[in-house]
Parts: C-alpha cells; structure tokens; sequence
C-alpha cells in the first residue's frame, strides 16, 4: 500500500467499530415474534410445507402484486427453476449480464442454456438496453435482467425487445425486495421473477430460502413439480426434480419480517439520505445514481471511488467495514474461462469493477454512524471533514 498523506493518519481516538451489515439488532428486537413462529411449528409438527408456506406464499405474491409465488430452498433454486420453465435445449442462448452474483449465471447453465454477456449502464450498473438489442442473435431465447444493488433495470426496453424477437425474460430480483419501476413492483415486470432470502437480503430469512413469482398458473405448476422431485401428487413423478422446498419455519420467520419490510426499505433510503448529503462534495467519490424511473431500496449503498483498495484499507483500519460486489466480473472468472472473453470486452463493467466499494448499510444504521463513515472518507481525500460533520 502506498503511503498516505498527513490527512490520512488514523485518528488518535478511534469511535466504537461500524459493522458492514447488523444482523444481530433487529433479530433481537422480533426476538418474541420469531420464537412464537417456531413454537407453532414445534406444535404444529408441519416443518415441510403446510399453512405457514402457504400463507407466506399468498402475503408475498399480494405483496409483489402478482398472481402466485412459490417458496423454494434458495435464491439459485428461484432462477433455475424459473429458467426451466422454458425448456431450454442445446444450443440456446440467454442474454444477462456480468456484473452480479453468479448465481445468476450458473442457475443458467445448470438449466441447459448457453450464456451471453453484454455490458451494463453507467450509473445504474444495470443491462445496457442498446448492448442487448445489439446481442441479439438467432440462437438466443431469453434474457435475464439482474435488479442490482436495490435498483431496477430499465425494464420497458428490455422487455420491447423481448416481444420484438419473441424472447421470454426472467427477472433476477435477489437484490431488490420492495423497489418499484415507474411504481410497478421488481418481480411483476416480466412473466417470471426469482428472489433470495439470504439472511443480509432486504427481506432475508434465518438461513437459506427464495421464491418464484408470476403470472401464468402452469409456470406456477412447473417449479411446484420440480421443487418436489418432480411430482404432481406424492409417488407420481412427471419428470425428474429437485429437493428444493421452502422450509416452513423460515416461512413462517418470513411472515414476520415481510410485514416490516415497507419500513425497513424506508429507512434505508433515509440511511442513503444522509450518506449523499454527507459526501456530495468529496470529487474522488461517485455516488450511486437514482435512475428517473423507479425508486431503489438500498440493498447495498455501492460508491465509485478513486484508490478504492487504499481506502477500503483506510476504513477498515478504523474499524468500519465494507463490501466489494463485485471485485471480478464474470466474464474473467476462471468458471467462464471456455467463453474466451478478455479484459477490455465489457469496458464499464471492467472499469466499474475495480472502483466500486459498498459502505455500511442496513436500517439501524444510525445518522451518527454515517457521518463517522463519511468523516473517515473525507480525512483520506481531503486531509479533514467539514466542521459540520466533526464529532
């Protein structure tokens, strides 16, 4: 590491340390509720499936304004079975993107598709609806737009496109749990969504979990069977599946946190708030864009930032954590080494990926907790913080 200014110094009093993710508060505080969950599936003895699935089924499809949702194991079982429900055959090819997890594009591959990589939007790092249109080819069958970071794709493009060339499209909705697109929901623009549970999700369980969600009543058919080794009824299996079932005491968890979820989104953006006033005018950082047409959730709060690695070091050493999602795009991963794709085919994902860093975010996070987060930030760029930020 390069040696940092006199400005940069950490400071002689450190402040208490300033987690990445609190998972630990608001599990403290719907400690009563969750255990009244789990003493009624102790008593109940319904620990696969049952009303506590079903019930969260119904609460999550309301709240997406869908027609139905289903509970599965993970947010990869979501994708991949939303991804079979086209019955995808050798040689066909879907279109997504390299910034994200990649859950995104394994589930794909699992499902029997071709994988097809085009850039993403500055900004909103979300696919790039004229790199799509431009992708396009005879051997393609669907695309996959990747809800990044809390934010929705440009969805009207994407799915004009869709429709022009016949292409069906999934969205991929693990990051993005209550954000809206021209106030329509993430998870009710296409005909099929999947999201995650994991425990640090906008809406996460206690352990693993993910849903699908749709219109059509015979998607809604197709991943019951294969969540269920691919049975219409118990012992008669149309098809070989998966043991990929909703557990009901995470459902039942779920229940519980879906009804704050409104409230916690809210104080993310507030969290987001104060983060932008704080650090609007610090020229080596880029804060994330808030695309005119739809209302992000902040699953993460992902900054642009010069000497990214030197400062994520500079924070850490004063006990703030941080997040890099993500630090190598799929398409240089050694996974997708047989794509043969180099350094320099997708220039502001590449560019995007050694920049970006994610700062402290989660609801609880405090006003006093920014500040010191941004007070950090500044000291590296600027050699101090305004005097409205000191402590």
């Amino acid at each position: 590491m390069t040696q940092m200014s006199a400005g940069t110094q950490t400071s002689k009093h450190k402040s208490a340390p300033i987690p990445f993710l609190d998972l630990i508060t608001p599990h403290q505080e719907l400690e009563g509720e969750l255990v009244e969950a789990f003493r009624r599936g102790l008593q109940g003895a319904a620990f696969v499936g049952g009303s506590e699935v079903t019930a969260f089924e119904q609460e999550f499809a309301e709240f997406l304004r869908c027609s139905w949702s289903a509970g599965v194991a993970s947010g990869t079982d979501a994708l991949r079975f939303a991804y079979m429900c086209h019955d995808l055959e050798p040689g066909d090819e879907v279109v997504t993107v390299a910034n994200t997890f990649i859950a995104t594009t394994e589930a794909l591959t699992q499902a029997g598709a071709t994988l097809r990589f085009v850039d993403v939007t500055p900004g909103t790092f979300t696919m790039d609806p004229g790199a799509l249109a431009a992708a396009i080819g005879p051997r393609t069958v669907g695309i996959v737009p990747v809800h990044l970071y809390g934010q929705v794709a440009d969805m009207d493009p994407i799915l004009a496109l869709a429709e022009r060339h016949g292409l069906w499209v999934v969205e991929d909705a693990a990051q993005a749990h209550g954000a809206t697109y021209k106030g329509k929901p993430a998870g009710s623009l296409a005909p099929l969504s999947a999201f995650s549970f994991y425990p640090g999700k906008n809406l996460g369980a206690c352990g693993e979990a993910g849903a699908v969600a749709g219109r059509e009543a015979s998607h809604r058919g197709v991943v019951s069977r294969l969540r269920e080794h691919g049975q219409a009824k118990k012992y008669y299996h149309d098809s070989e599946g998966y043991n990929g079932r909703l557990d009901a005491l995470q459902a039942a968890f779920l229940r519980v946190k879906l009804r704050r979820l409104i409230g916690w989104n809210e104080m993310r953006r507030r969290v987001a708030g104060w983060y932008r006033e704080a650090l609007s005018d610090v020229p080596e950082v880029e804060l994330p864009l808030i695309a005119r047409y739809g209302e992000p959730v902040y699953h993460l709060f992902v900054i642009q930032a010069d000497r990214r690695d030197e400062l994520q070091a500079h924070l850490q050493e004063q006990q703030i954590g941080t997040g890099l999602h993500y630090p190598l795009p799929l398409h240089l991963q050694r996974a997708y080494a047989p794509l043969g794709l180099r350094p320099g085919t997708f220039p502001v994902t590449e560019r995007a990926a050694g920049r970006m860093l994610s700062l402290p975010m989660f609801p609880g996070l405090s006003e006093h907790q920014v500040h010191r987060v941004a007070e950090v930030i500044r000291e590296f760029y600027l050699g101090k913080a305004p005097a409205s930020n000191r402590r």
